[in-house]
């Protein structure tokens, strides 16, 4: 017996069973879910109905992730999965935003306690200056260069949770936004919550 996406086959609200009016059908066909896992890139083509073509991602190791305040969007390593109930909540390797960011502002981002920007780092910034002093675009970027404290604390472990957007088993892809705010908070304290027990 395979899969299928019908409902004849349930019983009623009362609980009652239902006859069962045909066999199944080709158009009710249903697959077996992807349970996308972290690993080397392995994705699979899929026929659907119509002709169309699904990319079942089945191994996926990297997506790209937008950070929305700050309107970029870099291609990066998927670390771990934290909590997987209605698009993943995931670690992320946060180096490519830390380089944007750096790049865009001339400015260090939080590190580790005691860990200082490399020479190669500190020359890029330095780089920017002329005569001494920074051009007028870099101090005009820098005044809106603050974030979020919270997620300014995920850079110091190089880290950063992220939620995937995209949907692995359909289009083949892990990509999705870095949480921040309330959504960020929520999801701390959940991870907080669990950690406790």
């Amino acid at each position: 017996m395979g899969i299928t996406r019908d409902s004849w086959h349930k019983r009623r609200a009362t609980g009652g069973a239902r006859p069962q009016p045909h066999d199944k059908r080709k158009h009710e066909l249903g697959r077996p879910s992807a349970n996308t896992k972290l690993g080397a890139k392995r994705v699979h083509q899929v026929r659907c109905r119509g002709g169309i073509i699904k990319h079942r991602a089945l191994r996926l190791d990297a997506g790209n992730f937008s950070w929305a305040s700050e309107g970029t969007a870099r291609k990066t390593r998927i670390l771990d999965t934290v909590r997987s109930s209605r698009g993943a909540i995931v670690t992320i390797d946060a180096l490519p935003f830390r380089q944007w960011y750096e790049n865009h502002y001339a400015l260090p981002l939080a590190r580790r306690k005691g860990q200082k920007p490399t020479e190669e780092e500190q020359a890029k910034i330095d780089e920017k200056k002329t005569d001494g002093k920074l051009p007028k675009e870099y101090i005009l970027r820098q005044r809106k260069a603050a974030i979020d404290p919270a997620v300014a604390e995920q850079f110091q472990s190089g880290k950063l949770l992220a939620r995937l957007s995209s949907s692995p088993g359909q289009v083949g892809r892990g990509d999705g936004y870095i949480l921040e705010g309330k959504e960020l908070e929520f999801y701390l304290r959940k991870l907080k919550a669990k950690k406790a027990k």
